[in-house]
Order: C-alpha cells, then sequence, then structure tokens
C-alpha cells in the first residue's frame, strides 16, 4: 500500500495522451512560470487596474485570462504545491507560521515525497533556471539545486530588502541568498527585480546554445513589502490615490466589472471592521497612506518592465513563439506590517526607518497594510492568509504556441496544482492514473492542456472536491459551495458555509439555511483530514 502512496506524492498525476500535444514545433515548447509576490486580484491593467502593466496586458492579449483561478493563501505553500502539483501538506509545507521536521505534513520544506517540476521536466531534456524567492528550505539538500534546478540565484527566505540583504527579524537579520547551491552575495547596487531578470535572461540566453528546451521559474519578490523602488517609477502616481483606500476599492470594483473580469452585478463585501474611515485620518496620514499605495503602484510598475525584458530577450532569442508563459499572483494582497510588530520591529526600526521623507528609498520599511490590500483584493472578501476568495483567488495569464483561447478572459475553475501536469503535457510526460491510489486524485493537480487547444469543456468536473488547510485556517469547496474556517480552530469557530454562485463576496452565512449540506461537507472535510493523517503513520 506504501508504495502506492509513495508512487502517488512522487509524481503529479495525470492521464496525458500524445495527441493532447498540438504544438508543432521540432522540440518541446520553453515553459516560464513567473510570479508575483504579494500581487493583488484587482491591480493589473488587463484586471482594470489604473497601474500601467503594458507588457504585462501584452501577454494577456496574446494569450488567455484566467478570472477563476485559485492560490493558497500565503507563499510558503503556495510554492510548495505550485512546483509539485500536489497538497502542500504532501509536499511537506503545511504552514509557513511554524515548522517540525518530526511532524509530516509540516516539515517546512520541500521533501523528498514529492517531484519538483524541474525533476520531472529533465526527464525530458529539458534545462531549468530560477530566480528570486525559494523560501523551501534552507539546508542543501533542500537547496534549487538539489531540487532539479541547473542553474539558480534564490533568497532562501520569504522576504528581504530590495536593495541589499538586510532581513526582516532578529532570527534574519542577514538575508542569506545561494548561486547554484552556494552561499553568494547580493550584488552591490543591485534591485531585486533587475537582478532576478538579468539572472534569467544569462541563463536563458546561455541555454538556448544547447538547443534543449528550457523551463524557467521567475519567483520575483515585488510588489512584496518593504515599499522600495526608484522615484521614477512611483512619481507617476503621486497624487492619484489622495482620496484614500476606500474610493479605490470602489474604482477597483468598476474597472473590472468595465474590463469584463467580474459581472456587472458583483458588489463589495463588507469592509474590514478595523480599517479606519479615510476622513478621520489627519492630513499627515493621509500623506503618508496615500505615498504607500503611490510607491506600491510604481513597484508593480517597475515588475512589468521587468517582465517586458524577459518577453524582448526571447523574441531577440527567436524562441519567444515556442514557449509557453504563466504569470501568476502567489496570494491575495497583503496586509501585514511589521515595522511596529513585536518580534520584527526590534530589528526593522534599527535598521530602516519609516519616515515621509525617506519612503521607498532603500533605508526605509514601510507596508501598504490591510486597508491598501482591501481594494487590492476587491471585489472579493478579505485578502493575505485567509482562505476567503480574497486570500486565495488571484489573477493568472497564460500564452501557448497554440490555444483556441488566445486573447480571451475565461472563467474557468482553475487551481495552482493544475500548472505542474500541465507543464507535462505539454512536455508530452505521460504519468497515467492506473498506476496510484484512486483516494489521492482529489490532492493532486490536473492538466488544462485539453481545455486550452480546445478538445475539452473544462479542467475539473463540476462536484471536484477541492481543500485548503493553512495554519489551522480551512477551506473546503465542492461546486458552487463553500466550507470557511479562516479563524484557528482553537477560537471554537464553526464553519461558514456559502454559496459562491450566488454569493460570490461571501457576505451571508447560510449554514441555517441548508444544514444538510454543511453535514455533508464537514463530513468530506473530516475524511479527508483523516486520509492524510492515515498517511501521516505511514513508514518507509
Amino acid at each position: 500500500m506504501f508504495r502506492i502512496l509513495k508512487a502517488v506524492i512522487t509524481v503529479c498525476l495525470i492521464c496525458l495522451s500524445v495527441d493532447e500535444l498540438h504544438c508543432q514545433t521540432e522540440q518541446p515548447p520553453n515553459i516560464i512560470l513567473i510570479v508575483a509576490d504579494d500581487l493583488g486580484y484587482a491591480d493589473l491593467g488587463c484586471f482594470g487596474s489604473d497601474i500601467e502593466t503594458p507588457n504585462i496586458d501584452s501577454l494577456a492579449e496574446q494569450g488567455t485570462i484566467f478570472t477563476n483561478f485559485y492560490s493558497m493563501p500565503s507563499c510558503a505553500p503556495t510554492r510548495a504545491s505550485l512546483l509539485t502539483g500536489v497538497d502542500n501538506h504532501l509536499a511537506g509545507v503545511g504552514s509557513q507560521f511554524y515548522n517540525d521536521e518530526n511532524q509530516w505534513g509540516y516539515e517546512g520544506y520541500l521533501t523528498d515525497r514529492v517531484k519538483t517540476i524541474p525533476q520531472v521536466l529533465k526527464s525530458a531534456g529539458y534545462e531549468t533556471y530560477m530566480a528570486g524567492k525559494w523560501h523551501l528550505g534552507r539546508k542543501s539538500s533542500q537547496n534549487p539545486k538539489a531540487k532539479g534546478f541547473d542553474k539558480s540565484f534564490v533568497l532562501l527566505q520569504g522576504a528581504s530588502s530590495h536593495y541589499s540583504n538586510i532581513g526582516i527579524s532578529l532570527n534574519d537579520s542577514i538575508s542569506q541568498y545561494t548561486s547554484n547551491g552556494k552561499k553568494s552575495d547580493w550584488p552591490k547596487g543591485g534591485y531585486s527585480t533587475e537582478v532576478y531578470t538579468d539572472t534569467l535572461i544569462k541563463y536563458i540566453s546561455e541555454g538556448v546554445k544547447t538547443n534543449r528546451p528550457f523551463f524557467a521559474f521567475a519567483a520575483y519578490t515585488s510588489p512584496h513589502w518593504p515599499l522600495q523602488v526608484e522615484e521614477s517609477y512611483w512619481k507617476k502616481y503621486e497624487g492619484r490615490y489622495d482620496d484614500g483606500y476606500i474610493k479605490l476599492r470602489e474604482r477597483n470594483l468598476d474597472r473590472l466589472k468595465k474590463a469584463g473580469i467580474i459581472s456587472q452585478s458583483h458588489t463589495l463585501p463588507p469592509l474590514h471592521p478595523n480599517i479606519k474611515p479615510w476622513d478621520s485620518l489627519s492630513p499627515m496620514e493621509q500623506k503618508i497612506e496615500a505615498r504607500k499605495m503611490e510607491l506600491y503602484a510604481g513597484m508593480v510598475d517597475n515588475l512589468d518592465f521587468h517582465v517586458g525584458r524577459l518577453i524582448s530577450t526571447l523574441k531577440s532569442l527567436n524562441v519567444y513563439e515556442n514557449t509557453v508563459i504563466v504569470f501568476m499572483s502567489d496570494n491575495g494582497a497583503a496586509a501585514e506590517d511589521f515595522y511596529y510588530q513585536e518580534g520584527f520591529k526590534e530589528l526593522l526600526q534599527k535598521k530602516y526607518t519609516d519616515a515621509y521623507e525617506d519612503m521607498g528609498t532603500e533605508k526605509s520599511f514601510v507596508s501598504y497594510n490591510k486597508q491598501w490590500a482591501e481594494a487590492g483584493s476587491a471585489p472579493f472578501r478579505n485578502h493575505k492568509q485567509y482562505s476567503y476568495e480574497g486570500g486565495i483567488k488571484v489573477p493568472m495569464i497564460m500564452k501557448l504556441p497554440t490555444s483556441s483561447h488566445t486573447g480571451k478572459k475565461v472563467n474557468e475553475f482553475m487551481k495552482l496544482t493544475d500548472l505542474a501536469p500541465t507543464f507535462y503535457a505539454i512536455a508530452n510526460i505521460k504519468q497515467p492514473f492506473n498506476e496510484v491510489d484512486p483516494s489521492y486524485k482529489e490532492y493532486t493537480g490536473k492538466s488544462s492542456l485539453g481545455y486550452m487547444i480546445g478538445d475539452s469543456d473544462g479542467i475539473h468536473e463540476k462536484d471536484e472536491i477541492w481543500t485548503i488547510e493553512h495554519g489551522l485556517r480551512s477551506m473546503l469547496r465542492q461546486g458552487d459551495w463553500k466550507l470557511v474556517q479562516s479563524f484557528r480552530p482553537t477560537d471554537n469557530r464553526e464553519f461558514e458555509l456559502y454559496n459562491l454562485r450566488n454569493d460570490p463576496i461571501e457576505s451571508k452565512d447560510v449554514s441555517a439555511e441548508y444544514p444538510e449540506i454543511k453535514k455533508q461537507l464537514i463530513e468530506l472535510w473530516k475524511q479527508g483530514q483523516h486520509d492524510l493523517q492515515i498517511r501521516s503513520n505511514y513508514n518507509d
């Protein structure tokens, strides 16, 4: 039994056929996965934002916008599932808040139970590259080099200064970087998006000479706090947000409708109760808050510029047409503000300043906090760390060499674990279902290639089950029904029940109206937890 289990955890499972691959080229397509860090749902031009993202918008015009794409509530679990195509517990990262190497599912790094995208693609002759944020283990055995990347330059922690190796807490006062598995320094004077883009451009430019396909993972740390960016990027947004975060939230709702991302009947969820009314702030407080959003917009603008550099490189090397590109955010907009938080402020207030005149510079540390995150996550409830829609529904764009959905916006349900098997299908790597334990199907992704090239009408069955457990915050979804527990179980809070078709903003808990449906979904949740617990007791 355990051999079957091990097989299912070791690979991302999907039944593929040779005729699924319609890309008629001499070699399999190259694949680039671009991940923005903490980018909100409403923060791209093609999603209606006033932030200028012409390169990403152009990618959307040549690809497909997924308006119904889901990630995990925060970054490390997202990366674990994204790079393996399986549930984050199977990958070993049940939470980024606490880790225990002896607790199955919460080891805090990518375990040997799973194979990563680069490990699997290497079997098909791909070269594999990565630059950016790793956040999946710091030991040499957990490094990107040990997990299938031929070349890599990565930040091992979850965050750092964008200009230096200054960390974010007393435990991580110096950020750790590795280059091809060996300790490395941050290049003096370098800015994160520029450094990571330069690195990938170098890898790709050298790699194309081998005439082998490549997989490149651009794991940007932007627009994650601290909000730091060159003045030329944020200056163009100066004054644009002087009327505050509540007005921006309302404008984002209207622009998302005009862009065709959400329905015309969509409304805004209630504002988080801890957010102060804009008019209650002093003039100086308003200036500081507006500057935060100007900086954030500048960081997104800068990110777009460097995504454009990557795309230009592909075109100059004549490989753009035969390259699959996926752009996504790792979770909903971020609401953290660690500058005043215990365990972080001790270092941050010593190494940085939050003075207005220094905001955006290398010596500044500010975050845009929950008030702006609520605008970035519009039109959904809450933000990063929550399993409500605002924490897990993110923008995603996919460009294929051949697709029946080019230039379209699609509302097909898709989740981050579907990307790995999609890439395997593109590379024509076969992973037959008949070799695995069928009970694990719900914990793995499904290829979207058939849907993208018009061979199927959808990616998932309508009654399929999808579950999330992260930091003891839970979610189960089946069709339009969603069971949510976004508070710690120790708070003694019960699951809430929502119907996303009728209530996409999760404004009304319908538990009392549909007790039988809630009971059935809770039983499904318990069974899933039971299955995982049984597997955690297995030994080699």
